[in-house]
């Protein structure tokens, strides 16, 4: 696996190693030692799957209490994925990044707690698969309003 930093500390691109054959592919998605050993050590207590059809918005969501780390990948289809830094004392407070994740390419994505997440589908549909380091709360959850410029 490969860690590669974004331009916001605690969003983190991780590209796994793909071994591909005649037989299809096989890939480690998550493995402890190597997160911990790239600065994610979080345990995980949920993971979710969506589906969505193209154009479908997801987000921009984040919970004020019991704040959510998530570690996102794309099993079938494209997603134009996006977090923001909401962490009102961080430097990068308000900086967004963006990165394409498919099925295709593999590529998963850590955003950290405190950080306001979402996608946007690409493809005639998606499927995502993410865990999460705190369970759900609708009541602590909130939204951020997203448009097209």
């Amino acid at each position: 696996m490969e860690f590669v930093p974004t331009t916001l500390p605690d969003v983190i691109l991780i590209k796994p190693k793909v071994f591909d054959d005649p037989r299809g592919f096989f890939m480690e998605t998550y493995r402890e030692d190597r997160f911990i050993a790239n600065g994610i050590s979080q345990q995980f207590v949920q993971e979710n799957h969506s589906a969505s059809g193209r154009g479908v918005l997801r987000g921009l969501h984040y919970q004020i209490r019991q704040t959510q780390g998530k570690l996102v990948r794309v099993i079938s289809g494209e997603i134009f994925d996006v977090a923001v830094d909401i962490r009102r004392s961080s430097p990068t407070f308000g900086q967004w990044v963006a990165i394409i994740l498919s099925a295709e390419n593999k590529h998963q994505l850590w955003v950290s707690g405190g950080f306001a997440h979402g996608f946007y589908v690409l493809s005639e549909r998606a499927e995502v698969v993410y865990k999460v380091t705190d369970y759900y709360a609708p009541e602590w959850e909130r939204s951020i309003l997203w448009n097209d410029p």
